[in-house]
């Protein structure tokens, strides 16, 4: 409640602020203040100070009025007001007596002259720099909370970047309250950088001291910087084999200034079992169950086998990794699997077999080097059924940049896939598949979200009718165009059935509106087919929806009509769930 009238007295003037003292006032108990003006900060500040007074008689609240006036006058002093003027009134004609202070802020201290400097090696250090000093820039009403964040900050800088002898030589705040001005000089005297020493690792013997070597990205001699211990410990948290990670690094144990880092590191159980239930719209509920061995042996192999069951998919696959330097981000995958599928039209029953080689190249790119072995047999419609084996090389090019993994507010998602086929490569056809995604979320204003989606596929062969199921282009559903059934946006054959399109246009636009931190209102517009020709027409839906930020991630829950009945579109009721980007 004070909360939300804080900031209707910030935005409508004098009028609200009214308000805002009334509120602020129902929470005090039997001492209420009230600033006069358009100062909800001061407000604020002043009734914090305040707190909350009960139990006391009239002729206790008259003996605490001099405590409760200092209270008021530290409050607005801490934010440049250095002479108010306070007047108080005790009202015992009701249940209880209220005191009330009434308070007049006054002229307040504004920042006449300022000068903060940065001595020692961190004058000449880029990295190091004093941060936004607007706050206290000359003209500026005097606020202490400004100047003492300026100090803190330039400390806080100073233990990250290791200048660990830092201290300052000066630190002086004047204020003339009779000329109401106040001069401010902070000298920071930083002394020499630290330096990183040599990392070493405490465990149980587990694993080689090759892999976690690869997943230490810190050189002895670099300049310290606890950002980089931070990604060491996040790197081997997020490896999969350590069930706690302590890394450790006292500047007091440091020889010449090299700082020695100590990783504790308890190994996690070889083997864990997992199983849940979901539900989309797409494929109704399903099932998935994945048993995974986190380590094999000391050099940090990896297995694991999974399995998802729906009405229209039914899938098991299994894989052996082998980590690479480093081993965080590169890696050499093993897959084999089988899929059955029998989505609208199609039905299809596809064995593969591969290998992935993941790479992050130094622009934060991830590419992964492909080749994997392809029999499916299908059925499309009423033809014959077919077969067809394909061998596959491909390439594939990704990143992703959020600010949040779970629920981000900014960030985007590009990532191409390019894999083919030829004849003369135990392959029944010549192939060549292309699919580029793009999405992007950015927030603008006090939490109004866009979104934008956009993919692009395409396939290009000397015989169509050889291209299976699995390599042609299906649109509609739940993460394609809403407003139309799972896949059933493609081209027909003469007896109406989906076969699968050449091309894929789909597009998005999503607005969300919040309601609260976890719950949001969206609407959107999806356009987008799969088509044998680029002069085909695309099929558009419209909805809106609501989004719940659950504690595994965004729900969301739309309801799209397709606007294009010749093309299947109705009303249509779609659930998903799983990040954005």
């Amino acid at each position: 409640m004070t909360i939300s009238a804080l900031r209707l007295g910030a935005c409508t003037g004098f009028l609200l602020s009214g308000l805002f003292w009334a509120a602020s006032a129902l929470g005090a108990g039997q001492v209420e203040v009230r600033v006069e003006g358009d100062f909800p900060a001061l407000q604020e500040n002043a009734s914090n100070y305040i707190g909350n007074v009960d139990g006391r008689s009239a002729e206790d609240l008259r003996r605490y009025v001099s405590h409760a006036e200092s209270q008021v006058r530290e409050a607005l002093r801490a934010l440049g007001y250095y002479d108010p003027s306070v007047q108080w009134q005790v009202d015992d004609s009701g249940e209880a007596p209220h005191l009330q202070l009434t308070v007049q802020p006054g002229e307040p201290v504004k920042i006449r002259d300022r000068e903060v400097r940065v001595e020692g090696d961190a004058a000449s250090d880029p990295d190091f720099g004093k941060g936004d000093l607007s706050a206290i820039a000359p003209g500026k009403v005097l606020n202490h909370g400004a100047y003492e964040a300026v100090r803190q900050r330039i400390r806080n800088r100073a233990r990250k970047l290791g200048y660990f002898d830092g201290k300052f030589t000066e630190r002086k705040l004047k204020v003339d309250p009779e000329a109401r001005t106040a001069d401010i000089l902070i000298v920071f005297e930083s002394g020499p950088r630290y330096l990183f020493g040599d990392v070493t690792f405490e465990g149980d013997g587990t694993f080689e001291e090759q892999l976690l070597d690869g997943f230490v990205e810190i050189k002895p001699g670099d300049p310290y910087d606890a950002d980089k211990i931070a990604e060491l410990d996040n790197n081997l948290s997020n490896s999969g084999y350590f069930a706690g990670v302590i890394v450790d690094a006292r500047h007091e144990e440091a020889t010449d200034r090299r700082v020695p880092i100590h990783v504790r590191l308890n190994t996690r159980d070889p083997r864990s079992v997992a199983a849940g239930i979901g539900f989309s719209t797409d494929v109704g509920p399903r099932f998935r169950g994945t048993w995974t061995e986190h380590w094999i042996n000391a050099m940090g192999h990896r297995r694991g086998a999974e399995a998802e069951l729906s009405a229209p998919r039914q899938s098991v696959s299994a894989y052996y990794e082998l980590p690479l330097d480093p081993p965080m981000t590169d890696a050499i995958r093993f897959t084999t699997g089988y899929q059955n599928e029998n989505i609208e039209d199609v039905k299809s029953e596809r064995f593969t077999f591969g290998e992935q080689w993941r790479h992050q190249l130094d622009n934060e790119w991830m590419r992964v080097l492909s080749l994997r072995l392809e029999r499916e047999n299908y059925t499309i419609g009423q033809q014959e059924p077919n077969s067809s084996q394909l061998l596959l090389p491909g390439i594939s090019f990704s990143k992703l940049v959020a600010d949040s993994p779970m629920d981000p507010s900014r960030g985007y998602r590009l990532q191409l896939d390019v894999t083919g086929a030829h004849r003369q490569l135990l392959s029944d056809a010549d192939i060549a598949h292309v699919l580029a995604v793009a999405k992007g979320l950015v927030t603008v204003g006090n939490g109004h979200r866009f979104l934008g989606r956009l993919q692009l596929g395409a396939v290009a062969t000397n015989d169509f009718d050889d291209v299976p199921p699995s390599l042609r282009f299906f649109a509609g559903g739940d993460q394609s165009v809403r407003g139309y059934g799972y896949q059933t946006l493609s081209p027909k054959d003469s007896d109406g059935d989906t076969v699968g399109g050449r091309y894929l246009i789909v597009g998005s636009l999503e607005y969300q509106y919040p309601l609260s931190d976890q719950w949001r209102l969206a609407t959107f517009v999806d356009r987008g087919n799969a088509i044998d020709s680029l002069n085909d027409p695309l099929a558009t839906g419209v909805g809106a929806g609501i989004r719940w930020v659950s504690p595994v991630g965004p729900i969301r829950l739309d309801l799209a009509k397709g606007l294009d009945d010749d093309l299947g579109g109705s009303w249509r009721l779609h659930f998903s769930m799983g990040p954005e980007l």
